[in-house]
C-alpha cells in the first residue's frame, strides 16, 4: 500500500506576500510565478510561506515568468532566500536557465518561509517608528498619507533651530527593496546608545528620516509602484495627491525645512555591490558638489569594506540628468550633497557571505556606517 504525501499548502495572504501557485502537486517540481505589482507590468519580488514540507527530503521550486521580469538579468548569480522562523534568512541553490529560475530546500522543518530578500514586516516598521520615537529621543514631526491611507511619518531628532544643517533619509520608494528599510532601522538603532561620536551630530544637526515612502507597494508585495501603479522614484517633477501622494507630501516637509544633505536609499538587483549614484547630470551641478561627492565616498570606503566606488551606474553626461529621480530633483532644488545608495539584492562581491548574502542586518550595519560619516562631512556642507 502506497500511502499519498500530505499536499503542500502555499500561501502569499500575508504583509508583502507575493505568489501564484500554478502546480504544487509534484514536490520535486513546484511551479510558481511572480504576481505583477497592481496597476503595473513590472515584477521580481516574491514572498511565500510552504507548510506540509517533508524533514529530510529535498523540495524543488520554479518561478516561470522569472525570464520576463523587470530585471530578468538579475536572476543570473542569484540566491533565493529561505526561513523557518521569519527571524533567520539563509540563502539556497539556486540557478536561473534564462526563463526561470529554480531553487531548491533540504527541509529540516515542515513549514518554511521563501523570499527576494529577507523582507521587512510592517510589524516591525511600526517599532522601528517606536523605538525611534521612545528610545531614540526622535519626534514625530508630520504624517503623510499613502494612496491607500497608510501612514507616512516623518521623524526628526533635532529642534528646528536656524543655522543647524539638515540631513534627509527617505527609503523604500521602490517597495520590494526591503534593504532599504533595514539601512534605516541601523540609524535608529545607533542613535538609541551614548555614543561620543554622535556629539556633533545632536549639537549641529536635524537629522529628518521617512523609513518607508511606499507602504501600500510593500504590504502588496509590490517591487516597484504603489498602490496606483506610480514609481515613486519617477514622480519627483509631477507628484500630484492621487496618485503620488507619498512622494508630494515629501516634498513640502523638504521645502518647509530645508535641506543640506539629502540620501535616498535603494537596492539594486542587478549589481553585486554596494555603490552610490549621485547628481553629475544637474544643470546645476558645480565644482563644490563635486568635491564633496567624492569625499563622502573617500570616507566612506575608509568607513566600511562593505562600500566601493568601481562598479555602479554610468555618470549621467552634463544637463541630461532625469530630474524625475529623487536624488536629482533634491540636489537640483537645494543645491545640496544628494545621493542615491544601492545595496544588492545578491551579495557583495567585495565582502562575500556565502550563508546569508547581503541580509537585513549588513544593510543595518551600513546605515551606521553612513551614518558615521554623515557627521565626518558636516562641517564641508555649507
Amino acid at each position: 500500500m502506497t500511502l499519498a504525501l500530505p499536499s503542500l499548502d502555499i500561501r502569499a495572504d500575508f504583509d508583502s506576500g507575493n505568489i501564484q501557485v500554478i502546480d504544487a502537486s509534484d514536490r520535486q517540481h513546484v511551479r510558481l510565478a511572480i504576481r505583477p505589482d497592481t496597476k503595473s507590468q513590472h515584477f521580481q519580488w516574491f514572498h511565500f510561506k510552504v507548510s506540509g514540507l517533508i524533514p529530510g527530503e529535498v523540495h524543488r521550486f520554479v518561478l516561470e515568468n522569472a525570464g520576463a521580469s523587470t530585471f530578468s538579468r538579475a536572476w543570473q548569480g542569484y540566491q533565493a532566500v529561505a526561513s523557518y522562523d521569519q527571524q533567520d534568512w539563509f540563502r539556497v541553490p539556486s540557478h536561473f536557465d534564462g526563463k526561470a529560475l529554480h531553487f531548491e530546500l533540504s527541509s529540516t522543518q515542515p513549514d518554511a518561509w521563501f523570499a527576494y530578500f529577507e523582507p521587512y514586516s510592517r510589524t516591525r516598521h511600526e517599532r522601528l517608528v517606536s523605538d525611534a520615537l521612545n528610545k531614540a529621543g526622535m519626534q514625530l514631526l508630520a504624517v503623510g498619507r499613502s494612496v491607500e491611507g497608510r501612514d507616512i511619518p516623518l521623524l526628526r531628532l533635532g529642534n528646528g533651530q536656524p543655522g543647524r544643517r539638515k540631513l534627509w533619509f527617505i527609503a523604500q520608494q521602490h517597495p520590494g527593496e526591503h534593504m532599504a528599510e533595514w539601512f534605516m532601522e541601523g540609524i535608529v538603532e545607533r542613535l538609541q546608545h551614548s555614543d561620543p561620536a554622535l556629539a556633533p551630530l545632536l549639537a549641529e544637526v536635524d537629522l529628518y528620516l521617512v523609513p518607508n515612502v511606499n507602504p501600500d507597494g510593500a504590504f502588496h508585495g509590490h517591487l516597484r509602484t504603489n498602490a496606483a501603479g506610480r514609481d515613486l522614484n519617477r514622480a519627483w517633477q509631477d507628484a500630484d495627491a492621487e496618485t503620488a501622494p507619498e512622494v508630494l507630501f515629501i516634498m513640502q516637509q523638504m521645502e518647509k525645512y530645508g535641506v543640506d544633505l539629502f540620501i535616498d536609499v535603494h537596492g539594486d538587483e542587478e549589481i553585486p555591490h554596494v555603490f552610490t549614484a549621485a547628481c553629475e547630470g544637474n544643470p546645476g551641478y558645480t565644482p563644490r558638489i563635486a568635491q564633496l561627492e567624492q569625499q563622502f565616498r573617500d570616507w566612506l570606503c575608509e568607513q566600511t569594506q562593505d562600500f566601493q566606488q568601481v562598479h555602479g551606474y554610468g555618470r549621467s553626461q552634463p544637463g541630461q540628468a532625469n530630474l524625475n529621480l529623487a536624488c536629482n530633483s533634491v540636489g537640483e532644488t537645494f543645491d545640496c550633497l544628494s545621493f542615491t545608495l544601492e545595496m544588492p539584492f545578491k551579495d557583495h562581491d567585495d565582502a562575500p557571505n556565502p550563508r546569508t548574502g547581503w541580509n537585513g542586518a549588513r544593510s543595518a550595519q551600513l546605515g551606521k556606517d553612513v551614518l558615521a560619516t554623515c557627521i565626518r562631512i558636516l562641517p564641508q556642507l555649507r
